[in-house]
């Protein structure tokens, strides 16, 4: 009688004899079993092993597919198998058979092995194929069992005999004993080949690395991307979009669509610009990880992207879409036809493919904006020939044909009125369709408030308006525009620095924005010329004769190639001058009013590395108290109220050249923290700016103030003064230097006698006498201004006589008197003003004695004797 099922209760109970062989059959299959490593070699395993103790015609693995629930061929017997001739025999080894039909679910359910006739099942409801196909090839009967996996079904073995009753209670007993090796043994062969997987993806995307390193163009791209994935073997080809300039669509970049039959359809694809959001290409672009989408599916779901119709045409079914990203950035999408995911391997591969596409990306980019520049250099070549304005026009013309059809639709210019523009050059033949309009448009005068050319000053890069857009907000422009059959209408405005000069309208359908921007610069300089010619050459012409008097002023006032004076006191300060002037060091030079500080200064200037340039001086004491840092940083426009331009502080005018600060001690205390921390970092920031500005600006100091005491008295920072005090030269008062006077003397008359007119022929003895005889508290100065009253008073050519005041007040008697006072008197004076000069101080440093150079008691001891008191010197 014909049984469904043979189990072991059926069977009769194996002696001692066969529970030995058992246990023997087992100890060695499963030490055999250990050593596998390829899967082929278990299945020889376990046939040699078995089969000369046990019949049966062939076996095979199978393994389990959760994710579709199915169970697929894993390990065949190539050679025992009795069905390698049947025509069915490749299609059983790629089917996935149902793990929901009732005969695998009796195998799941077992926890021996259980064995079929197949005569009883194969005609049952779902039974899978094979066992028909087994059938047809004299397989009668069939033994299977799970394979487990951490006490989870993995698989099934499948042992087939052409002879029923074959599968003996020994037998089962040796299969169920070696199940656990198997189904270890299986595992590792799973995970083997899981590593040996790997092992090929990377040396996959290595060879894949290694082709598209050499990629330079999108052509080679797409040769690497087709010999990489042909070994994937998509059967319908790839598509590589790319992420177009306006960020909002995406066009076809390389693709190998192996199934585009129609001609039609290639070159649809091919021109095709298509919405990034349309649905399916936005979803790509978000995920991280390929995105497998059936097309007929996506259709459905009202994704109306004609692409989706194409490929439906084209056969395609089931498509992975696999987003290009370099960085942060989306570069396209990869399109692949293929129907299973190796998440891991695609995102290698579309890793190499951004980075090419990137490189590829921005090659293109350079060679382009190299091309543009090479195009704005010839644009550029051609504005600067242009010497009247129709040179211009012509030249304008020229270049705009170039560019994609480019029409000038009106170049305005503002007038000098600041508030009106006018027509300055258009293309006539652009509006042949709508004359009379246009001549209308065209008398009428547009004003900077006026809104369309209000948008477009106000504009950083100017505007695009849309032709059709623009018919719908009712531009009555736009149906001008729209004459010409061209999209948009491009208005920029002139610029020139930061000053708008006038406005220029362009019609085409599409334009660069850098060619726009760099053409559009270019015309603003040129029309900038071309209006400014005149006045330009009547500032050149200005400039130069002041530039003339400047240098002639300069060589008049600044000659400085000779200091009067060979007395002992000016030789210590010359030895000082030839001492410092070589370097860079900081250089304070101090002295009583009129002593000629600034004349020092200048010298050492000009003795110095830098006299090839100006030497910038600033009075300290002339400067407002608000502008003060103004006037030393700069400042940039709109700083403060009345910024109304960048202005260039003196230490940057001075930057690699000296600057002279003249009445140092003047300066404000909060001025003075602010030039101490330019002094030290040898840098600054203009006022209102965010740029740092390094200089390079040798420091000459100037003062009549006694620093040391303005310090003490805290009106001068102690930081400050140590850091302008590096090289001090202190100059004599003219009254030290008598011996200077002659040759100062001669010197003013023969300037002042070539000035005035009066020629002065002699100098009497008793003039000399005169001036040697006066304290001169105005020092140089003094003397060179008094002089020049004696000469326009001198009639007859003789300098007989100097006008030296007498009185300076009416409580005091002059210096002048000096010869004719007792020597008492004259001690009493000079004692009284060393002590006015040293603020009543008589002891001690910076005291009268140390000025008189006698000890402080012989000092008390002569203000006693001559009756000086301090009203004397405090008045």
């Amino acid at each position: 009688m014909k049984k469904t099922k043979l189990s072991e209760s059926n069977l009769p109970a194996p002696s001692m004899a066969g529970l030995e062989q058992e246990r023997s059959i087992l100890l060695e299959l499963g030490n055999d079993i250990t050593r596998v490593r390829d899967k082929n070699d278990l299945i020889v395993l376990f046939k040699k092993r078995i089969k000369g103790l046990f019949y049966f015609t062939h076996t095979i693995v199978t393994l389990i597919d959760y994710k579709d629930e199915t169970y697929v061929p894993f390990l065949l017997d190539n050679e025992g198998s009795p069905i390698r001739s049947h025509p069915r025999y490749q299609e059983m080894v790629k089917s996935h058979f149902s793990l929901n039909e009732p005969f695998i679910q009796t195998v799941l359910e077992a926890e021996e092995p259980v064995s079929f006739l197949l005569e009883d099942i194969l005609d049952k409801p779902q039974s899978p194929a094979f066992l028909r196909v087994n059938y047809e090839e004299g397989v009668r009967e069939i033994l299977m069992t799970r394979l487990m996996n951490e006490g989870k079904p993995m698989g099934f073995i499948h042992i087939y005999s052409d002879k029923p009753g074959s599968f003996s209670s020994e037998f089962r007993s040796i299969i169920k004993g070696i199940i656990p090796q198997l189904s270890s043994a299986v595992s590792n062969i799973i995970k083997n080949e899981e590593l040996l997987d790997k092992e090929k993806e990377k040396s996959f995307l290595l060879d894949f690395s290694s082709d598209i390193v050499t990629v330079r163009t999108k052509e080679e791209l797409a040769r690497a991307v087709r010999t990489a994935l042909g070994k994937l073997n998509p059967p319908g080809g790839f598509v590589i979009r790319r992420v177009n300039e306006d960020q909002t669509t995406m066009s076809p970049y390389v693709y190998d669509l192996q199934k585009a039959q129609d001609p039609k359809i290639v070159s649809a694809l091919e021109q095709a610009r298509y919405l990034i959001n349309d649905g399916l290409q936005n979803r790509v672009l978000n995920n991280s990880i390929p995105l497998l989408f059936n097309i007929d599916r996506e259709i459905q779901r009202g994704i109306t992207s004609p692409y989706l119709q194409y490929w439906k045409q084209m056969g395609f079914k089931d498509i992975v879409g696999i987003r290009l990203r370099n960085g942060e950035t989306n570069l396209g999408i990869l399109f692949l036809d293929i129907g299973e995911i190796n998440v891991q391997l695609l995102q290698g591969i579309c890793a190499q493919i951004s980075i090419a596409m990137a490189n590829i990306l921005a090659h293109e980019q350079i060679n382009k904006k190299q091309e543009e520049q090479a195009f704005l250099l010839n644009f550029s070549n051609d504005i600067t020939q242009s010497r009247t304005k129709l040179d211009l026009q012509n030249a304008i013309f020229r270049v705009l044909d170039k560019t994609m059809q480019t029409k000038l639709a009106m170049l305005r210019v503002i007038d000098d009125d600041g508030f009106h523009l006018s027509p300055f050059m258009f293309d006539g033949k652009l509006f042949d369709k709508a004359q009379t309009y246009y001549g209308k448009s065209l008398a009428n005068r547009v004003t900077i408030e006026e809104t369309y050319t209000a948008q477009v000053l106000a504009s950083k890069d100017g505007l695009v308006f849309n032709v059709e857009e623009e018919l719908k907000t009712g531009n009555t422009y736009a149906k001008l525009w729209q004459t010409t059959g061209l999209r948009n209408m491009y208005a920029l405005p002139l610029r020139v620095g930061d000053k708008s000069i006038g406005t220029i309208w362009l019609l085409a359908n599409r334009l660069s924005q850098l060619l726009l921007k760099g053409i559009c610069a270019q015309i603003a300089v040129a029309v900038a010329n071309i209006q400014a010619n005149e006045k330009l050459l009547a500032y050149k012409k200005q400039l130069e004769v002041e530039n003339d008097y400047l240098k002639e002023q300069i060589k008049t006032i600044y000659n400085f190639s000779e200091i009067i004076g060979n007395g002992d006191q000016m030789q210590k300060v010359y030895r000082l001058m030839s001492l410092v002037a070589d370097s860079n060091t900081t250089v304070m030079v101090s002295g009583e009013t009129g002593t000629g500080k600034e004349l020092i200064g200048r010298a050492i200037h000009n003795a110095s590395p830098r006299r090839d340039k100006l030497m910038v001086k600033v009075n300290c004491a002339a400067l407002p108290a608000n502008l003060i840092e103004s006037e030393l940083f700069g400042h940039e426009k709109g700083a403060f109220t009345g910024a109304i331009d960048r202005r260039i502080g003196k230490f940057e005018l001075a930057n690699n050249s000296t600057l002279f600060l003249d009445e140092i001690g003047e300066l404000p205390l909060e001025a003075q923290a602010k030039l101490l921390r330019v002094i030290q970092e040898r840098e600054l920031e203009r006022i209102g700016g965010k740029q740092t500005i390094k200089i390079d600006v040798r420091l000459i100091a100037a003062t009549n103030r006694n620093l040391e005491e303005e310090v003490k008295a805290g009106r001068f920072r102690p930081d400050l003064y140590f850091r302008l005090n590096v090289f001090p030269i202190s100059l004599p008062p003219l009254r030290d230097r008598l011996e200077d006077i002659e040759a100062l003397t001669h010197f003013f008359v023969k300037k002042h006698s070539r000035n005035t007119g009066r020629r002065i022929r002699k100098i009497a003895p008793k003039v000399i006498q005169q001036l040697r005889s006066y304290t001169w508290p105005g020092n140089v100065r003094e003397l060179e201004h008094l002089l020049e009253r004696s000469i326009l008073l001198t009639t007859d050519g003789i300098l007989q006589d100097v006008y030296i005041p007498r009185n300076m007040n009416s409580e005091k008697q002059d210096e002048a008197d000096l010869l004719n006072r007792s020597l008492e008197e004259v001690e009493r004076s000079y004692i009284i003003e060393a002590l006015k000069r040293c603020s009543g101080k008589i002891s001690g440093a910076g005291g009268a004695a140390e000025i008189l150079k006698i000890p402080g008691n012989t000092l008390h001891s002569k203000m006693k004797k001559l009756g000086i008191s301090k009203s004397d010197y405090f008045a």
